[in-house]
């Protein structure tokens, strides 16, 4: 391990408090990285500090999960990345691309005025 390399400690940096009971991002939500993540001793098969995803990297919430009950981890998985595509991310290494829409919301939105449609086409008589 190189000496020189600053490792950002997330588990006691002053972010680290308990997380919010909510999940700021949402499985399946598009995200970027606001930061280069690298690895912290977390990931058994590259040297501490290697350069995991670069700063501004594109990937999708792949699952959630929390670390000693209070610390939120994102499961992201950035398409193309090197030397891994799926890292753990938390929220304030995160910025959303997209607005979360819940499939089922969207699916229930598009029923409705599908059957409002017929409705209007086929009107009861």
């Amino acid at each position: 391990m190189d000496a020189d390399i600053v490792l950002y400690d997330s588990v006691t940096a002053n972010r680290s408090g308990r997380d919010s009971d909510e999940a700021l991002y949402k499985i399946g939500q598009q995200v970027r990285s606001l930061e280069d993540i690298v690895n912290d001793g977390t990931y058994p098969h590259a040297a501490i500090g290697t350069l995991m995803i670069p700063k501004g990297s594109i990937g999708y919430v792949k699952s959630i999960g929390e670390f000693l009950q209070v610390i939120r981890v994102y499961e992201v998985h950035f398409l193309g990345g090197e030397p891994v595509e799926i890292v753990g991310c938390r929220e304030h290494e995160l910025e959303a691309m997209e607005e979360y829409i819940d499939p089922v919301d969207e699916e229930r939105e598009i029923m409705e005025a599908h059957r409002k449609r017929m409705r209007e086409q086929y009107p009861k008589k």
